[in-house]
């Protein structure tokens, strides 16, 4: 038998670069042939052809590159980026992926390029300032604490009923709170499992945003999607790589107080005001604390450093049919506060891909374990830290004892003695069995399982009273919170995609059935014989269970989606789903949603084919209904509990819920419209969207008579919800070239709430929260005219003229707290070997000034209440000082906390995110090393003086300014 020489098979090797970097993962595939390699880590390539074969090196971002073999057995290639080539990317949109070119719904999208430059524990914590429509909030800057998000606005009249729905690999992940408020009341809300989540195991983040993108998950993407990839293992040699990373976390910003010199002129100058001497408790200003004395309490006590350490570890390669990936970290945070506090997290994840020799047969296994151990106070220390006396005495004596200083304060260190502790142990597991039965024709099942459990303690021991009041520890408590949550998940589907002719035919069909069990166990324990026994609740005299029950979740539904394209121009998409859910009664357990979305690209036309300028062109738009089944399980049925009281031998039950067999489902039925452009083969390109929600059939407490025994009933209330805006973006290719390449990413989001109705609105416990035609964010407060001249009072808009302020009568004004407009600008810079990344954040808002009480009292207040009325004539911004003895002053204080007077301009512009890497020129291909250096908001810029503009919640800790410097070593 002979061959000529062309059928001889040889082995071709190269290095491919982007002219100064090896490109890890470009495809390297055989012209008109299956076969086809990836690069490794370092760019490497190995792959047997004839001689006369042709090699094509695709990679994302990328311009593609044939090139023949032409008897060569070394093939080194550069390749160049090409921005027009992102449009190929494929885009995650839950049950099928779409081109981006080619999608007709909302979808935004970060990578873990994103998520890399950002040293943050939390998943939403990565999103914050870089996605258009998505508005993220952080609650507060102690480890383990929350985070609020809102995609296009807020939904639902209820506050808990607007979180969306979020899915690990197509696992639903409840986000449902899993804390106590007896428990974790260092936090401004309790706990969220959504720090379980470890973002350095994420690939990738899409959130969906209009009917066409969420219509398919039904019931459960009315407030949008979040959809989160996990990383998985690629083909190559086998790669590890290891991040060690340290830094410091401090406050953001302080709050400007009073001096011991202003305080103290303010405390005599209140006596004065009130015609009254000194009083013996009056230890800051009557002598007994030391008159000199000065400390800056915010400093004291959390003006602290917290050290955080992270260490991550991976190995990951595999065959062009088997990959693998396993990983770990670990991370430690500790506390601004005094005390050694620290916030311990770490985790495991597991991936497997593997497909047949013939390609028809797919399995794709993940499974992810993390652990939470969270030990802090009790007790935030950040009202403290604001409202001491600035001559306060110092915290210890001189046997380093807490100082009590005989009685004249309450040392604000006791609170260290009452702890919080957490642990959370989550597992999240994954697996996707595929088939292609014929060409195009492909069955599939995916199958979740989570697993959640929790554990909360606070304590609250008798050492944190004076020694000298000899509260023994029969008066400590304890109290105790025991979660658990398990899901499963099984969703059989069948796709089937068609070329016809100039068209392209995809369906989809499929089903899922999903069960939730969740089981709380509160307890309390009070009178113990030592605090040394105060966790070991049965050594408590007395225990009360306070809250114990088991709720099961389950969920069924069928889905399916007709996508039609014809000559890559006209693109139709219709999405559909059958919903049933346990929540509801009989006869309203099921309900139907759906969305058409339609696309128009107009850049494939023939009279922009060839166009100079004009790259991509795209109108699309959708409309649809998605719902919510946010209102927690068996709200229709008539609930009994136990009264906890013994009578005759026998604890008798209480109602606790009416029934209500017509509670139905939340309707959001979404419009949206949309441009994009494309300039200069995609060096610049930018989208457009305005899209309208109206959300109705709201679930709410209806009220009911007293005669009823009940003040409410959950119910169906006809009231609608507008939620309406505008959306921006814009990417630019600044420049590209070998060594230097410079992109730009801006996203602006412009955002009106508005309740359209509301049936018997004055009548309902809702009266005096909402407005027709205002946004649910509202405040309603008082009219606020300024400061009396004559009486140096603050005085206020009589509405209804019976000459008092009354309420509600007078306190009508509604104020927006709603953010006008909210986005960010992100630069992206390579120069050789260096890497810049920044991010900027910007919010205009409006948001309270942190309340303080009136100025006067035994209590430290803004610098700027200097200002205030001495004389008669005086126009000021404050009014005159009381120590409390006055009641008019006092009363005028309240109003003033109540009035829009109290509401400032909370804009900022926030360096969110900064990272610079250096990667070490190495002799040696087989080991690299990146140098990090990365911040998380660095620097704010604000006219907000009363500490972080970001807050939602007064006395609890802002957000932390973090700085880390770490490394990266692949070999």
């Amino acid at each position: 038998m002979f061959f000529s020489v062309s059928q001889q098979q040889t082995q071709v090797h190269g290095i491919v670069t982007d002219g100064t970097l090896p490109l890890p993962g470009v495809s390297i595939s055989v012209k008109n042939q299956k076969k086809a390699v990836a690069t490794d880590f370092d760019g490497k390539f190995t792959i047997t052809v004839s001689s006369h074969d042709i090699l094509i090196f695709t990679y994302i971002g990328f311009k593609t590159i044939e090139i023949p073999v032409a008897g060569r057995l070394v093939i080194n290639v550069q390749m160049k980026e090409d921005a027009t080539s992102l449009q190929e990317v494929k885009i995650n949109a839950g049950y099928y992926s779409v081109k981006e070119s080619e999608r007709t719904g909302s979808i935004a999208k970060i990578t873990s390029k994103d998520i890399e430059t950002q040293p943050v524990t939390n998943v939403l914590a990565t999103m914050q300032g870089r996605m258009a429509g998505v508005n993220i909030t952080q609650n507060t800057g102690v480890p383990g604490g929350n985070f609020d998000i809102k995609i296009r606005g807020q939904n639902s009249i209820r506050v808990d009923g607007n979180a969306p729905l979020y899915l690990i690999d197509g696992v639903p992940y409840a986000s449902e709170t899993i804390g106590y408020n007896q428990t974790s009341t260092i936090y401004p809300s309790p706990t969220s499992p959504l720090n379980s989540i470890n973002p350095d195991t994420i690939e990738s983040i899409e959130i969906l945003k209009d009917a066409d993108a969420t219509a398919i998950y039904g019931s459960r993407g009315a407030n949008g999607v979040v959809l989160i990839t996990t990383k998985k293992g690629k083909a190559g040699k086998t790669t590890f790589t290891v991040t060690a990373s340290t830094g410091a976390g401090t406050v953001t910003k302080f709050m400007k107080l009073m001096n011991t010199e202003q305080y103290l002129a303010m405390r005599r100058e209140a006596f004065k005001n009130d015609g009254i001497p000194y009083n013996s408790w009056d230890y800051d200003v009557n002598g007994t604390w030391d008159q000199n004395r000065y400390t800056d309490w915010q400093k004291e006590l959390i003006g602290g450093t917290a050290s955080i350490t992270d260490l991550q570890a991976a190995i990951s390669g595999g065959s062009e049919k088997t990959q693998f990936l396993i990983s770990g970290n670990y991370h430690t945070q500790s506390s601004v506060f005094p005390g050694d506090f620290i916030y311990k997290k770490g985790g495991s994840q597991f991936n497997l891909n593997h497909r047949s020799e013939d390609n028809k047969f797919r399995v794709t296994f993940s499974a992810g374990y993390n652990s939470q151990n969270n030990d802090q106070p009790a007790f935030d220390f950040t009202y403290d830290a604001r409202s001491l006396p600035p001559n306060a005495p110092a915290l210890y004596d001189s046997n380093g004892e807490l100082n009590w200083e005989n009685g004249t304060w309450d040392n604000p260190l006791r609170n260290l003695n009452a702890e919080f502790e957490s642990k959370t142990n989550d597992l999240i597991a994954n697996s996707v069995l595929s088939y292609e039965i014929s060409s195009g024709l492909l069955i599939k099942s995916n199958f979740g399982y989570t697993d959640l459990s929790t554990v909360e303690t606070r304590t609250a021991p008798s050492s944190v009273y004076n020694p000298a009041y000899n509260i023994s520890s029969a008066n400590s408590s304890l109290y105790l919170n025991n979660t658990d949550r398990s899901s499963w998940i099984i969703e059989p589907q069948i796709s089937w995609t068609k070329e016809l002719g100039l068209g392209k035919l995809d369906l989809l069909a499929g089903s899922t059935f999903q069960n939730q069990t969740t089981t709380r166990l509160f307890q309390s324990g009070t009178g113990y014989s030592s605090n040394s026994l105060i966790y070991n609740l049965a050594s408590a005299k007395y225990i009360n269970v306070l809250l114990n029950d088991e709720t099961i979740y389950k969920y069924q539904a069928f889905f399916g989606r007709i996508n039609y394209s014809f000559d890559k121009r006209y693109i139709i998409n219709l999405t559909g789903r059958r919903d049933g859910s346990s929540r509801f009664g009989p006869g309203n357990q099921f309900a139907t949603f759906g969305a058409v979305g339609v696309a128009w690209l107009f850049s494939n036309e023939n009279f922009l084919k060839n166009s100079s300028w004009i790259s991509f062109g795209k109108l699309r738009s959708s409309y649809g209904t998605t719902g919510s089944d946010q209102i927690g399980d068996y709200q229709f049925l008539n609930t009994y509990t136990t009264t906890g009281i013994n009578y005759g031998g026998n604890v008798g039950l209480e109602p606790t819920r009416l029934y209500n067999a017509d509670f139905g489902w939340e309707t959001n039925k979404k419009l949206e419209a949309a441009l994009e452009l494309g300039f200069f083969h995609d060096k610049i390109f930018t989208t457009a969207s305005w899209y309208q929600n109206k959300s109705s059939n709201q679930l709410v407490g209806v009220p009911l008579p007293g005669t009823t025994g009940f003040t409410v009933i959950q119910s169906n209330l006809n009231a609608e919800v507008q939620n309406r805006g505008l959306e921006l973006t814009l990417r630019t290719n600044n420049f590209s070239n070998a060594n230097f390449s410079w992109t730009t990413s801006f996203n602006l989001t412009f955002a009106k709430n508005k309740l359209l109705s509301f049936p018997g609105l004055e009548s309902s416990p809702y009266s005096q929260k909402y407005r027709l035609d205002k946004p649910l964010n509202i405040e309603l407060v008082y009219e606020y005219k300024g400061v009396n001249s004559q009486t140096g009072l603050y005085e206020f808009e009589d509405i209804n003229k019976d000459g008092k302020i009354t309420f509600p009568e007078d306190r009508q004004k509604a104020v927006d707290l709603n953010p006008k407009y909210y986005g960010g600008l992100q630069n992206q810079l390579r120069y050789k070997n260096w890497n810049l990344d920044f991010l900027f954040q910007f919010v205009k808002q409006k948001n309270r000034i942190n309340p303080m009480g009136f100025a006067g009292q035994m209590s430290n207040q803004p610098v700027s209440k200097t200002d205030r009325w001495q004389a008669v004539g005086d126009i000021p911004a404050y009014q005159l000082y009381t120590t409390g003895n006055n009641n008019e002053s006092v009363t005028a204080d309240y109003l003033y906390d109540r009035s829009d007077a109290s509401i400032t301009d909370a804009s900022f512009i926030r360096l969110k995110n900064i990272s610079l890497s250096y990667l070490l020129p190495m002799h040696s291909n087989v080991v690299q090393c990146k140098i990090m250096l990365q911040s998380q908001n660095l620097l704010t810029f604000t006219k907000y003086k009363d500490g972080d503009p970001e807050f939602t919640s007064s006395g609890f800790l802002p957000p932390l300014k973090v700085i880390t410097a770490g490394v990266l070593l692949t070999f």
